[in-house]
């Protein structure tokens, strides 16, 4: 198998640091988001179950055939939305599952009929960029962040990775987590009281459906997933080159959900944070062999999925601040490519730059995240200072 071949300890590593930043950066938020609807302990490793073979299933497969790094992960805005909805409006879990069902439903519907990707390919790619940016700088800003409470730690990893990067660039994330690992088991920081073993069995749950639920978690789960998830997610696939069939891609999360809603799948959307990991030149050298990446980032969802508490105390016993300063790390190229198209355009320059800071920002307006105000700021900028100006020219 062709796969076989092409993948490499770099592209592992960056399936394995995009679980490990995918999935420890917001579990904690989708355990919130279950527990507002009174979710039992077997429910919650039910939406383990589900979400876990969901992403990586949706991953791997299209990313195998394609033969490009698909990134599909949960919605964390979402489980955001659904954490505070749920507890405001009393809601059963009966009603959520409703909820994602008529959400996956509209996301499918916006997939098939390709309003989404016709509304994507009007974006500049400077715009697009600029936005990518902004999304990925926040974590970059983390990583620098974490040093004021693991500051030996942070600066450990970060002369790992700059003297890896000049003596063996290919493996320079792959030994910048293997040192952080190591430093972290040798100070005694790794919780293993947290990794205990179990099968996670899925638990069905009957959805129900009212217009409280509908107008309350439905359409916020969809408006957030769209705006916040799958926007800045297709903005990493055109920064990296990809040319994936976007609605497709969409559509097929949105039935993914729908199967698996009725489990505790809330959300399905194209990734963003680690699609980037998994799409940069850090991933792997060749670009047509990137997709190796995914596939490897989908197989370790399918074994979190599989093995719902194992994996999930396995990723949440390392510290906080490892997370962070790994994720940080592994985007600086992602970042700084993005920055580079952004703005390398004068005509689309001062638009994208605001793109960027809106994003930057980490805004709310109205529930919606600041990847979707970014992209309306810019282009309002751009319509100020662009349009009509091609016509008067001689």
């Amino acid at each position: 198998m062709s796969f076989f071949r092409d993948v490499n300890l770099s592209a592992a590593t960056a399936g394995f640091v995009a679980v490990l930043v995918g999935f420890t950066s917001s579990v904690a938020i989708v355990f919130q988001a279950a527990q507002a609807f009174g979710a039992t302990p077997a429910q919650i490793t039910s939406w383990m179950w589900a979400l876990g073979l969901g992403m990586g299933l949706c991953s791997a497969v299209p990313s195998l055939v394609l033969r490009q790094p698909v990134m599909v992960a949960w919605s964390t805005p979402g489980a955001a939305v659904l954490a505070t909805a749920g507890l405001a409006g009393g809601f059963t879990m009966a009603d959520a599952v409703g909820a994602f069902l008529i959400s996956a439903a509209l996301i499918v519907l916006v997939g098939a009929t390709g309003w989404f990707e016709r509304v994507m390919n009007r974006i500049p790619m400077a715009i697009a960029s600029a936005l990518l940016a902004g999304v990925l700088a926040r974590f970059g800003l983390q990583a620098f962040a974490a040093a004021q409470t693991a500051l030996p730690l942070v600066v450990l990893m970060l002369l790992a990775y700059l003297l890896a990067r000049r003596l063996l660039p290919r493996y320079a994330v792959p030994l910048t987590l293997a040192v952080a690992v190591v430093y972290v088991v040798a100070r005694g920081q790794f919780n293993s009281g947290a990794v205990t073993f179990e099968l996670a069995m899925p638990v069905f749950t009957m959805p129900a459906f009212s217009l409280a639920a509908f107008t309350s978690l439905a359409l916020p789960l969809f408006v957030v997933t769209m705006a916040s998830q799958n926007l800045p997610g297709v903005a990493a696939i055109r920064a990296a080159g990809y040319g994936m069939p976007i609605s497709k891609i969409i559509t097929l999360t949105g039935a993914a959900t729908l199967v698996l809603a009725p489990f505790g799948a809330f959300a399905l959307n194209l990734s963003a944070i680690t699609a980037a990991i998994c799409m940069g030149p850090e991933a792997h050298a060749e670009r047509d062999k990137r997709y190796t990446a995914a596939v490897v980032c989908g197989a370790l969802y399918v074994l979190i999925g599989l093995f719902g508490a194992a994996i999930t105390g396995l990723l949440i016993a390392f510290p906080r601040e490892l997370v962070m300063a790994i994720a940080g790390i592994a985007l600086l190229g992602s970042i700084g490519g993005g920055l580079h198209a952004a703005l390398k355009d004068d005509t689309h320059r001062e638009a994208a730059l605001i793109t960027f800071l809106v994003t930057l920002s980490g805004v709310v307006i109205g529930g919606i995240g600041s990847a979707f105000w970014g992209v309306v700021a810019g282009a309002v900028a751009l319509l100020v200072q662009q349009y009509g100006l091609s016509s008067k020219k001689p």
